[in-house]
C-alpha cells in the first residue's frame, strides 16, 4: 500500500530541515525524501582525499538566523561556530589590507590609504547597518502576495512601516543599495579604490555580474546582514565544517518525530483533481501526501519535477524567464603547508591565514573577471576567496597539513562556444591554482590533492542549476515579493498544496534557514480556520 504522511519535503538541505523540523514540531508526520546519500544539501562535510574533510560547497556561516537556532535547539545537538579573528585579508601586488578585528582596527587599516576613508568608515557601518538590521526583520516575514487578498494587504502594511519609519537618508542608503552597482554606491562613500575593494567584493560572491553591473550594491548588503554568536555582521566557521550544522538540524527532526530518507530522488510531483497529492520516487515508489514543500530550485522544480500539463501557460511563460546561474567554481585542496605570501610573508600560522583570503586587487579587476566569462568562459585574472578553516578547527587535516576552500569568479554558468564544462574543467582548475600562486609563491606546489566543482558539477550533483549557489539571481527582479515571481511570493505554488521552501524564494541565498522557517508557518498557517478565511 501507499504510505501517506501528512507533509512530504523534497530535499534535504538545510532549508528542508528546518521546515520539515517546524511541521513536526506542530504535529504532522513528516518525510524528508534527499536524493543524495547525506542529509544536507550544498551545507555538507566530506572526506575528498584520506584523512581531509572540508566543508563540500557552502562553506562558511553567519546568515543562519538565531531564532532557527534557538527553537531548533542545535546548540543541544553539537553546533559551534568560531568567529574569525578579522574577516578578510586582501592581497594586492605590492601591499596588502586587513579588513575587520574592530573598528578602530579597521579605520587604522583604512588609514594607511586614506585618512579621509579612515575617518568616514564609522557613518558608513551606521549606515549598512541600519539597512541590514531591516533585512534582518523582513528575512523572517512573507511577503505581501500580489492578489493576495487582506493577507496581503496587513502584511504590506506591516512591512512598509519598518521603511517608513527610517529617516529619510536611511531610506534613501535603501534606494541606492536595491538598484545602485556597488562601483557606484561605494563611490559616494570612499576615494581609495582599495578600500572600496575591500567591501565592493561583497557585491560579486555567488553574483554573475561585475562591481559595475547595476543591482550589485544590494548582493553586498545581503552578506552583511548576518551575525555571528551575537555580534552582527560577524562571519564564523562551524566547527567540524558546514555539515555539523545540518547533522546538528537533522537530530534535531529526528527528535521532533522527522523521517528522513537518503538515496530516495523525486521523479515526479503527482497532483490529482488541481492539487498536489503525493510525489512518485525514481524507484517507482509511489508517496501520498495532501502537502509537498520543495527544498529545491525553481527551475529545477517547475522544469524537471512537474509535469507541463500540471501548469497553466502564464506561469509556464514567466517561470521560464526566472534567471539563474552565480558564476561560482568551486574547490577544496589539500595542502602540505600553509601559503607563504609574498605581500605578508611566513608559513605559521597568523590571523590571515584564519580569514577570509580574497583575491580580487581592485575594482577594475572584478569588472574585468565578469567581462572575460562573458566573452570567454572563464576570467584570465579570476576572483579567489580562499578559507583555510582547519587553521581554526584541526579536525578537518592531518597534523601539520591543511584544507583549503576556494570559491571562485566569474565562470560562466554555459561556455559561450558550445563546449561543456567537462572539457574544459581541470584546465580551469590549473589556471585557478595558478592565481594563487601568484600571491603565494608556494601554494602550487604545497596541492596535494584537489577536488573540482565546474557550474555543471554544481549543478549536477546539489542540483544548483546553472552552478547557482543562490538558487536563482539576486536581482531587484527577483527578490521579495517577486522571489521566485511576482503572485508566487508568499512560498504558495501554483499548484494547491505545493509549495517552495528552498533559496530561490525570500529573502534568497545563504545558509540562512529563513525560508524553511516561513514556508513552514505559511503551510501551518493554511491549515488553520482563521487561515483559510483570510487566504
Amino acid at each position: 500500500m501507499m504510505k501517506r504522511y501528512d507533509a512530504l519535503i523534497i530535499g534535504g538541505g538545510h532549508n528542508g530541515l528546518v521546515c520539515a523540523f517546524y511541521l513536526a514540531r506542530a504535529g504532522l508526520k513528516v518525510r524528508v525524501l534527499e536524493r543524495r546519500h547525506i542529509v544536507g544539501g550544498a551545507a555538507v562535510t566530506e572526506e575528498f582525499h584520506p584523512g581531509f574533510r572540508n566543508s563540500t560547497a557552502s562553506y562558511t556561516v553567519s546568515l543562519l538566523r538565531p531564532k532557527v537556532i534557538a527553537d531548533m535547539r542545535l546548540h543541544d545537538h553539537g553546533y559551534r561556530v568560531i568567529e574569525r579573528t578579522i574577516s578578510n585579508f586582501f592581497p594586492f601586488p605590492d601591499t596588502y589590507l586587513k579588513l575587520g578585528g574592530g573598528a578602530a582596527r579597521t579605520q587604522a587599516e583604512f588609514a594607511r590609504f586614506s585618512p579621509r576613508d579612515a575617518q568616514t568608515f564609522p557613518a558608513y557601518e551606521a549606515a549598512l547597518e541600519r539597512v541590514a538590521e531591516m533585512l534582518r526583520d523582513l528575512s523572517l516575514k512573507t511577503p505581501p502576495n500580489a492578489h493576495g487578498g487582506i493577507r496581503a494587504l496587513l502584511a504590506a502594511a506591516s512591512q512598509g512601516r519598518s521603511l517608513a519609519r527610517m529617516p529619510l537618508d536611511a531610506q534613501q542608503d535603501v534606494l541606492d543599495m536595491f538598484v545602485k552597482s556597488a562601483r557606484d554606491f561605494l563611490d559616494g562613500w570612499y576615494e581609495s579604490d582599495t578600500v572600496k575593494t575591500a567591501f565592493a567584493f561583497d557585491a560579486v560572491v555567488g553574483n554573475y555580474a561585475g562591481v559595475s553591473t547595476p543591482g550589485s550594491a544590494y548582493v553586498l548588503l545581503h552578506h552583511v546582514f548576518g551575525e555571528v554568536n551575537g555580534k552582527k555582521g560577524a562571519w564564523g566557521h562551524s566547527v567540524g565544517g558546514m555539515g555539523a550544522i545540518t547533522q546538528a538540524m537533522a537530530r534535531a527532526c529526528a527528535d521532533a518525530g522527522v523521517e528522513i530518507s537518503l538515496e530516495a530522488p523525486v521523479a515526479r510531483l503527482l497532483v490529482d483533481g488541481g492539487k498536489a497529492s503525493g510525489v512518485r520516487l525514481e524507484s517507482g515508489e509511489e508517496i501520498a501526501a495532501p502537502i509537498i514543500a520543495a527544498n529545491i530550485g525553481p527551475l529545477l522544480l517547475y522544469n524537471q519535477l512537474v509535469a507541463p500539463s500540471d501548469l497553466d501557460a502564464n506561469f509556464k511563460r514567466r517561470i521560464a524567464g526566472f534567471k539563474a546561474g552565480s558564476g561560482t567554481f568551486r574547490m577544496n585542496v589539500a595542502l602540505s603547508e600553509l601559503p607563504d605570501f609574498t605581500v605578508l610573508p611566513g608559513k605559521s600560522k597568523a590571523e590571515h591565514h584564519t580569514a577570509g583570503i580574497i583575491i580580487a586587487p581592485g575594482m577594475d579587476y572584478m569588472d574585468a573577471a565578469f567581462d572575460d566569462a562573458k566573452k570567454f568562459g572563464w576570467s584570465r585574472a579570476p576572483i579567489v576567496e580562499m578559507k583555510i578553516p582547519s587553521t581554526v578547527d584541526d579536525s578537518l587535516a592531518p597534523e601539520g597539513a591543511h584544507v583549503a576552500s576556494l570559491f571562485c569568479q566569474q565562470f560562466a554558468p554555459e561556455l559561450p562556444d558550445g563546449r561543456s564544462w567537462d572539457d574544459v574543467r581541470e584546465q580551469a582548475a590549473d589556471h585557478i591554482i595558478d592565481t594563487v600562486t601568484a600571491h603565494a609563491p608556494n601554494f602550487k606546489a604545497s596541492v596535494i590533492a584537489r577536488q573540482i566543482h565546474s557550474p555543471l558539477d554544481l549543478e549536477r550533483k546539489f542540483g544548483l542549476i546553472g552552478g547557482d549557489i543562490f538558487h536563482g539571481r539576486m536581482s531587484l527582479d527577483q527578490l521579495w515579493a517577486a522571489r521566485p515571481i511576482l503572485g508566487h511570493g508568499d512560498y504558495r505554488g501554483p499548484i494547491s498544496g505545493l509549495y517552495m521552501c528552498g533559496s530561490g524564494t525570500h529573502p534568497g541565498g545563504g545558509v540562512t534557514g529563513a525560508p524553511g522557517h516561513n514556508a513552514a508557518h505559511e503551510i501551518l498557517r493554511d491549515r488553520s480556520l482563521l487561515g483559510r478565511l483570510l487566504g
